[in-house]
């Protein structure tokens, strides 16, 4: 099948983007030096607050680039698509957001980032610039070890909670201790139906057939838990979310916020279908939703699909959800005492 996107050369893909981002919002982002993947926001360094630094492959906008921004995060390193940023790449990153306050790595749990972050951190240190990493396990689709989980879309809430936490004048330990906290209460799956074509490679990431869905598949095609015929709404909610229940911390009486994302090409009207099942299995539950985010969160190119996070809550996660953020592709104003 003929590679069908609005592209030019394939090889260039990720450069022409990131050029059309930074050309459309220059108030928002710069360069952390020459290289196009290395952004920054425009202005970084901050002196009063710690920096957080995020990154890894493109192709799941608005991760990682998209939160970038004010009550988020300070810099982000991209990779080619589904590939890590490398090393230098990030270290440059963490140059350029360092105010003194020390920095924070906020990423997802993959292979290639974890040992490029970590080779970051060696140079910056250094430079005498502190870092602490937090590692987004969110995933409970892809291991029964939580250590050994993906990060998916959880991330927004880890950038939303640290980038409060450091704009609320946190240190470097109190913004990853109260990330930590966050992640800790925080559970993904998702559920594919189609897959998606890396430009470069120009042949779908797999296959599946159009009369089936794939349970807790990850963000890069990578397999899930079981392969089974198209089910309703209703009822792929209820597996989802039973899942997610079975394995995290969630009790009757809790408060929860919920996120269901879409994986790229899943229209909203579908994941509100989602989201009013889920709600419901809450409700009957005694589990209370605090409040909720739908819409294209973290994606995987134009796969069709979505997943949903829950994160139960306490006072103070929630006085830090409800902080003000604002980047070109996320916005939400100040919900505290409101």
């Amino acid at each position: 099948m003929r590679l069908k996107k609005f592209i030019n050369k394939p090889e260039d893909f990720v450069d022409e983007m990131i050029e059309g981002i930074l050309m459309a919002y220059p108030n928002f982002y710069k360069k952390a030096k020459d290289s196009l993947r290395e952004i920054v926001r425009s202005n970084s360094p901050e002196q009063t607050k710690v920096a957080i630094a995020t990154g890894g492959g493109s192709g799941h906008l608005p991760v990682f680039l998209g939160y970038v921004g004010e009550g988020l995060c300070d810099g982000v390193a991209v990779g080619d698509v589904f590939a890590s940023p490398s090393a230098r790449e990030m270290y440059n990153v963490t140059k350029a957001i360092d105010g003194g306050k020390g920095v924070l790595y906020l990423y997802g749990n993959y292979g290639g980032d974890v040992m490029n972050f970590d080779m970051a951190a060696e140079m910056a240190e250094t430079d005498n610039i502190e870092v602490e990493t937090v590692l987004v396990r969110d995933d409970v689709a892809s291991s029964k070890n939580i250590e050994k989980r993906r990060g998916v879309a959880g991330l927004f809430y880890a950038y939303k909670i640290a980038g409060a936490a450091a704009n609320n004048g946190k240190d470097l330990q109190e913004v990853k201790s109260f990330t930590e906290e966050a992640l800790d209460n925080t559970r993904s799956m998702g559920v594919a139906l189609s897959p998606c074509t890396i430009p470069e490679a120009g042949e779908p990431t797999f296959k599946i057939a159009d009369d089936e869905m794939e349970i807790g598949m990850g963000i890069h095609g990578e397999p899930g838990i079981e392969r089974t015929t198209l089910k309703q709404a209703d009822k792929v909610s209820n597996i989802v979310i039973e899942k997610i229940l079975a394995d995290g911390p969630y009790e009757k009486g809790d408060e929860v916020s919920i996120l269901v994302n879409s994986l790229g090409a899943t229209p909203l009207e579908e994941l509100y279908i989602i989201y009013n099942k889920v709600k419901d299995i809450l409700k009957g539950k005694e589990i209370e939703v605090y409040n909720n985010y739908i819409g294209n969160y973290a994606t995987s190119l134009e796969m069709s699909g979505m997943s949903i996070s829950l994160m139960k809550l306490n006072p103070q996660l929630k006085t830090l959800l409800d902080a003000p953020a604002h980047s070109p592709f996320f916005n939400q104003q100040d919900l505290r005492d409101n």
